[in-house]
């Protein structure tokens, strides 16, 4: 993957580490099985350090950090010394971890919970140290930062990813956790932190109606369920053939649309029309689950009028 910005490489970075966090976090959570079984913990704790600490924590105290203090923000008394303190604390935990995992199975209970515990302040204070730097960190430096410090410093990113792991390092630090969680936990999205309700919930909130055709061309979900809609439609329509939804002239433009999602030679389809005085945009997204797999397609219809129309800012606290 490609990064134009400094700030949007190292977030992304964040979400690799996140990922091993949520591996480590399902060990930790039943630490007898890890005990039985401790290649995923060991992986995840690895991971964490050697990427987590020793590239993406090196990134930020040899070239973010001295940057921000030459633009006028302290280390001393300031945010910058906090997240060293912080990168400090977790590398003491991760390093001790690392270095009790071989005796994790024969460790006497009390010892082993010493080590969860460990674990657990570890997930406790890299989620909060994570959160402070993407939103407050990062945007404290993009304020004092000109455009030859962000070409510098992503410069001096992606020089330290190459010599550390060649020019496809990005490539090979996915490849890295991907390997983390094929021994630990699957990657887990995070529907799994809503109830049924809260996601109908926010589903018929959306500023925009959508509509998800299945991987056999049928119509089998749409939001707005008895709600006024740009373009009207009824119970009747699910479990209805796709082509049989649209009119006869475009069928052909449907059908060529949904091919090419499924033979991933379209990765979208966009259009906007005049439509009772508005703007609408319509707009079609393949679906696919972690594998790959196509699910089906996700249209998104949205009047856009009042977006044009939109000129400078408004704030959150205007």
């Amino acid at each position: 993957m490609a990064f134009s910005r400094w700030d949007d490489l190292l977030v992304a970075e964040h979400e690799l580490i996140e990922r091993a966090m949520a591996v480590l976090k399902t060990s930790l959570d039943d630490i007898e099985a890890a005990a039985r079984n401790p290649v995923p913990l060991a992986r995840a704790v690895d991971f964490l350090l050697e990427f987590g600490d020793k590239i993406h924590n090196r990134k930020e105290e040899d070239f973010l950090f001295p940057r921000m203090q030459a633009r006028g923000i302290p280390t001393e008394g300031g945010p910058i010394g906090v997240m060293l303190q912080e990168h400090r604390m977790e590398r003491e935990l991760l390093a001790n971890m690392s270095q009790q995992l071989g005796n994790l199975a024969a460790m006497p209970a009390d010892e082993r919970e010493a080590f969860r515990q460990r674990g657990v302040e570890y997930l406790q204070v890299r989620a909060e140290h994570i959160w402070k730097e993407n939103d407050v960190l990062y945007p404290m430096a993009r304020r004092v930062f000109d455009d030859t410090d962000t070409q510098e410093l992503l410069t001096a990113f992606i020089d330290l990813d190459t010599a550390t792991y060649g020019p496809e390092a990005h490539e090979q630090y996915r490849k890295m956790v991907d390997e983390v969680e094929t021994v630990g936990a699957k990657k887990q999205g995070l529907i799994h932190n809503l109830t049924y309700e809260q996601i109908e919930g926010i589903m018929e909130t959306l500023p925009f109606e959508v509509t998800f055709v299945d991987a056999n061309d049928t119509v089998a979900y749409f939001n707005r369920l008895d709600k006024e809609k740009l373009f009207p439609r009824t119970r009747s329509v699910i479990g209805r053939k796709v082509t049989r939804c649209h009119p006869e002239k475009s069928v052909a433009m449907v059908e060529a649309i949904v091919e090419g999602f499924k033979n991933r030679t379209r990765d979208k389809a966009e259009f906007w029309i005049d439509f009772r005085g508005d703007k609408v945009l319509i707009r079609y997204y393949p679906v696919y689950n972690e594998a790959g797999e196509y699910l089906g397609v996700l249209e998104v219809t949205q009047a856009i009028g009042e977006i044009q129309k939109l000129t400078g800012e408004k704030r959150l606290l205007d």
